[in-house]
């Protein structure tokens, strides 16, 4: 019952953390299936849990940080790290990894000049979900950058949670230079992103297509790929929102302008006047083909 009651105050007390997890289920089975939605989460899940229960006793490899407990006896904590946070790190890195994709899947050739109406789904670039670019070299760098990228936003307004809904549940013994933030907490989200995608990846790419979602070299997943571009950019305005209703207006302008440029990027490859790099198909470490 103590349990059940525990997590009953996780959902409560962090709904949204909920509702960006069931966005992520929805946006993920529909681009990997079930079977790779279920193996992303929990790989990715795992390695969260594994860095944050290190990091808390060792510093490595977020630095030191420290949970305050001041919510053990309203939500579900696992060896001292609260479940809700490591939980989290599962829908970031995905919506991470289609931002990835949209950069750098190949586009189906069409004829005709660029579109001009980004509004229109018929004039979207056709995202070819192939299996040697979706678990290619690039597509995990890139996927690491935007995922340390997100905490750029992330971190600073977390650790400024008792002026919101939040609640003071951490803080780092030595402040940062980043709006209180160390420097190390940003490689931690690298290395979270490298050890827990390369797992993924390896793993995909030993598993048999079980549906559309993987088989064909020409199978369109645009639209499947961008509801994982929104969850993303849907994180990063619930943080940004949170940022400046607590007044936290230079943090949040330096946010802005900070996924600006990205952001206009990410018009253009929907325009189609951005096209990934011509050599993309570079297998990641241990990943050298099929079975």
């Amino acid at each position: 019952m103590e349990l059940l009651s525990l997590l009953v105050g996780t959902f409560t007390l962090r709904p949204y953390v909920f509702v960006f997890l069931l966005a992520f289920l929805f946006c993920a089975q529909r681009l990997l299936g079930w079977r790779r939605t279920g193996l992303f989460f929990l790989v990715t899940w795992l390695t969260a849990f594994a860095c944050e229960f290190s990091s808390i006793r060792t510093g490595v490899p977020f630095g030191w940080y420290f949970y305050t407990n001041s919510t053990t006896d309203q939500e579900l904590f696992i060896f001292g790290v609260p479940f809700f946070d490591s939980l989290s790190f599962s829908f970031l890195l995905y919506a991470s990894y289609c931002l990835a994709l949209l950069f750098l899947l190949p586009a189906r050739a069409t004829d005709g000049a660029p579109p001009t109406h980004l509004l229109k789904r018929s004039t979207w670039p056709a995202l070819l979900f192939q299996a040697e670019i979706r678990t290619a070299w690039p597509v995990l760098k890139m996927t690491v950058l935007f995922f340390a990228f997100i905490d750029i936003i992330i971190d600073p307004v977390a650790l400024r949670g008792e002026r919101w809904f939040l609640g003071k549940i951490y803080y780092y013994p030595d402040p940062g230079v980043y709006y209180g933030v160390p420097l190390a907490n940003f490689v931690g989200w690298a290395v979270v992103g490298l050890i827990a995608l390369s797992g993924y990846f390896l793993a995909d790419r030993r598993l048999s297509p079980a549906s559309r979602h993987t088989e064909g070299a020409d199978t369109v997943m645009t639209g499947a790929v961008l509801l994982g571009v929104g969850l993303y950019y849907g994180v990063l305005a619930f943080n940004l929102g949170v940022t400046f209703w607590i007044g936290e207006y230079q943090l949040g302008m330096t946010g802005l302008l900070i996924f600006l440029p990205l952001t206009a990027l990410l018009f253009l490859r929907l325009l189609g006047r951005l096209s990934p790099p011509s050599r993309v198909q570079t297998p990641a470490p241990d990943m050298q083909g099929e079975p």
